[in-house]
């Protein structure tokens, strides 16, 4: 991660320093008339130029480091804001370096961690008032980001919280078992096998963590949906097939077996796919990895369905959904053997637990 460190003092950048050698990742403003203080590698801005530098800056980094005043940190990123998932990780110290304060994004922004980390290097104290670790209890939206889980809906981690701290019966089912040893015995929260004995606990919230899309009226009230990446599309097709006819092709697919897209974890073919300008276009729309394999290692797998004259003229393989789907998946299991259009093929496949 990236952070940028911007003091407006002396002792700020004498502080800002210490701080940015110990982080390492971190690039270093001070006002200019404090430049003496700063060493080598800093960079310069005249005091009236706060907030316009602190503007750029809050797209271009993962985390700022504000040694100054609360206030006047306050008052320059107000008008920034925009939400929890996106805004950057803030911390503000004080100049005397005796606090490092988790301002903003304290969980999924990282302002938490990079404020202990800060007071670790500066021998000061880390001030963290996120209600959860205040009261040594878990925080799902950290659990989220740790693990590289999708927040379903991002307002019901708020809801959960507020039920935690209220110790209120959360029934939470993970079939990997990664939420039951997070929590370590933090909450009160019980652990079923399965969504429909979950949910006849009647607890007062639900965590799902599960790659299974459930229709709005079969969800129970207070449900966080944690998505793990843990499906792959094994994906065909014919040159010159858009962007568009892919992506209505697979959603329809997933919605009819009730899996979410937003656990895909990436898109396997066959190497002669690798440039395919709609399958690349849908990769990118999804925002995962495009997995390429040559026919030899596609004809090594041993897949359900019939092989493809088509495919095996085309690119000498005999089959590129199913095989690529397994491939990637690492041996897997197949939840949806190859289906085909006109112009595309497809298989799911969902990586086994670890």
């Amino acid at each position: 991660m990236a952070f940028a460190l911007i003091a407006i003092t002396r002792n700020g950048a004498l502080l800002g320093q210490k701080v940015r050698d110990g982080l390492g990742s971190c690039d270093l403003f001070v006002s200019r008339r404090y430049a003496g203080q700063a060493g080598q590698q800093k960079q310069l801005f005249d005091p009236p130029e706060l907030k316009p530098l602190v503007t750029r800056l809050w797209q271009e980094y993962d985390g700022l480091i504000f040694i100054m005043a609360s206030g006047i940190v306050v008052r320059t990123i107000a008008g920034l804001l925009e939400s929890k998932a996106t805004d950057p990780a803030v911390v503000v110290m004080d100049d005397a370096g005796r606090f490092a304060i988790s301002l903003l994004s304290g969980h999924l922004g990282g302002a938490n961690d990079l404020a202990e980390r800060c007071a670790f290097i500066s021998g000061s104290r880390a001030v963290i008032t996120t209600a959860t670790d205040s009261n040594d209890l878990p925080s799902f939206d950290l659990l989220a980001k740790e693990q590289g889980w999708v927040i379903d809906d991002l307002g019901s981690v708020k809801t959960l919280n507020r039920l935690l701290l209220d110790n209120e019966e959360i029934a939470v089912v993970d079939p990997s078992g990664t939420t039951r040893c997070w929590c370590r015995g933090r909450g009160r929260l019980t652990f079923h096998d399965t969504i429909t004995a979950a949910m006849a606990s009647q607890a007062a919230g639900y965590l799902f963590v599960t790659n299974r899309h459930l229709p709005p009226q079969t969800r129970p009230d207070n449900l966080l949906i944690l998505r793990p990446h843990n499906l792959v599309l094994g994906i065909g097709c014919n040159r010159g097939t858009p962007l568009e006819e892919i992506d209505a092709f697979v959603s329809g697919h997933l919605k009819r077996i009730f899996l979410s897209i937003k656990s895909v974890r990436c898109i396997a073919t066959a190497a002669a796919k690798s440039d395919e300008p709609g399958l690349v276009a849908f990769a990118d729309h999804l925002g995962v990895p495009l997995v390429c394999y040559e026919s030899a290692e596609l004809n090594s797998v041993a897949a359900p369905s019939a092989p493809s004259e088509h495919a095996f003229k085309a690119i000498g393989a005999v089959g590129v959904a199913e095989p690529a789907a397994l491939l990637a998946s690492h041996g897997g299991t197949l939840l949806l053997k190859k289906v085909k259009s006109d112009n595309v093929t497809l298989a799911v496949a969902e990586l086994s637990l670890s």
